[in-house]
């Protein structure tokens, strides 16, 4: 039985809203398993760094769903690059948080590689077993990565090879995942488990279009909408430059970009997407601030298609959040989004990250009203598989598989 988890987090919290620096997919999935397991009574504690002066050293976010913030660096936000130099002393902090406690967790699980990093020391120190999740890899972003985008540090690989192949178990989100980590990492096959994430359906469900429009500010006509970080990897320039293609067909079409700048060069990248819609026109491009978690369905609700160019995906948890409210769906044929898209039915998927192809995905789903009803009924069918009961009940059966075998 497993009775205590410990999820490390240290680059971000799941207090976090996603969209907004490195917060996204992953603070979601944290919040949403922890929420979950803790109805199961699995006691649930996230240590995350400090990047905050006041934040409490502790906050219960519910009964038995702590979120434990660690002194690691200065208590400021930190792009996820600066945060290695204060990876000791994070993994120190940890270790004596965990050894002051009433009692030690059954199991660590540890999520990125700079968490990877401090929950191997728990492992090595105090013997408790390990899974990790890593939600990007670095060798996967470089095979497909911008050509102005600096190539992952060497100490970044490093870790990450240590860590597939000295923790109990490594988490994929799906067979694309495992397969990546096999293909350029070498993992043992045996110690890979494959459990995607969830979706939350009080929040992500079909709704009128026109009210959520109203809602939003919004008038009538078509609408596509971006949701993710500002940054390269994510493909904001593609979704606007596609837009832009799509508009000599579709005049009227209008995007709605839904996040933050992330990164050290999110700064630069959101001036040059903004640069790139003030030649669109007035109102054609509308910027959003990252907004809360269970707000995000009446972008969903409101747009026509989501375009989703992501350079490198595990998953795609926006993705499959769309489609749960019905939207359909453009995204790269790339790693998760190959998984959660279901080319032909729920969207479609293209090659490469040329705007052209992604222009004409776009203008097929706009310009045919009985193929959008049809994808959108499909989306809603095909996001049911995801499910953050399952998810759970996966990973405690993992959980349990770990410790059998100790």
């Amino acid at each position: 039985m497993i009775a205590r988890v410990a999820f490390i987090s240290m680059h971000t919290s799941p207090l976090r809203n996603p969209g907004e620096g490195d917060a996204g997919g992953m603070n979601v999935y944290l919040h949403e398993l922890s929420t979950t397991m803790a109805a199961q009574n699995v006691s649930v504690d996230v240590f995350t760094r400090r990047d905050h002066l006041r934040l409490p050293e502790t906050v219960t976010v519910a009964p038995g769903y702590r979120v434990h913030h660690l002194q690691a660096g200065p208590p400021c936000a930190l792009p996820i690059e600066w945060q290695a130099p204060h990876l000791e002393e994070f993994s120190q902090a940890l270790l004596e948080r965990l050894e002051a406690g009433t009692a030690l967790p059954d199991l660590v699980h540890s999520h990125y590689w700079l968490s990877g990093w401090a929950a191997l020391e728990v492992k090595e120190r105090v013997g408790i077993p390990m899974a990790n999740s890593f939600h990007t890899l670095g060798r996967v972003k470089d095979a497909t990565r911008r050509a102005d985008q600096s190539p992952t540090h060497p100490m970044r690989i490093a870790t990450e090879e240590t860590l597939i192949s000295s923790a109990d178990c490594v988490v994929a989100s799906t067979p694309f995942e495992a397969d990546d980590l096999m293909d350029h990492y070498g993992a043992d096959p045996t110690k890979l488990c494959i459990s995607p994430p969830g979706v939350n359906r009080t929040n992500f469900k079909p709704g009128d279009q026109a009210a959520a429009r109203r809602r939003l500010g919004l008038g009538a006509g078509p609408l596509a909408v971006f949701v993710g970080r500002i940054q390269a990897l994510k493909g904001p320039d593609v979704a606007l430059a596609a837009v832009k293609a799509a508009r000599e067909r579709i005049p009227d079409l209008r995007l709605l970009v839904v996040g933050g700048p992330s990164g050290p060069e999110g700064k630069r990248e959101m001036e040059a997407l903004r640069a790139a819609a003030a030649g669109l026109g007035q109102g054609a491009v509308r910027f959003y601030s990252p907004v809360p978690h269970d707000r995000l369905g009446d972008f969903y609700r409101a747009a026509d298609v989501l375009v989703a160019p992501s350079r490198s995906e595990s998953f795609g948890l926006a993705v499959a959040e769309a489609q749960a409210c019905g939207l359909p769906v453009v995204a790269a044929r790339r790693g998760g989004l190959m998984y959660v898209v279901e080319d032909g039915g729920s969207g479609w998927l293209v090659d490469g990250w040329e705007p052209e192809g992604y222009a004409l995905a776009i203008t097929k789903v706009l310009e045919d009203e009985e193929l959008r009803a049809g994808m959108s009924a499909r989306g809603v069918e095909w996001a049911l598989q995801y499910s953050w009961q399952a998810t759970s009940e996966r990973l405690l059966e993992l959980y349990r598989s770990v410790l059998f075998h100790q």
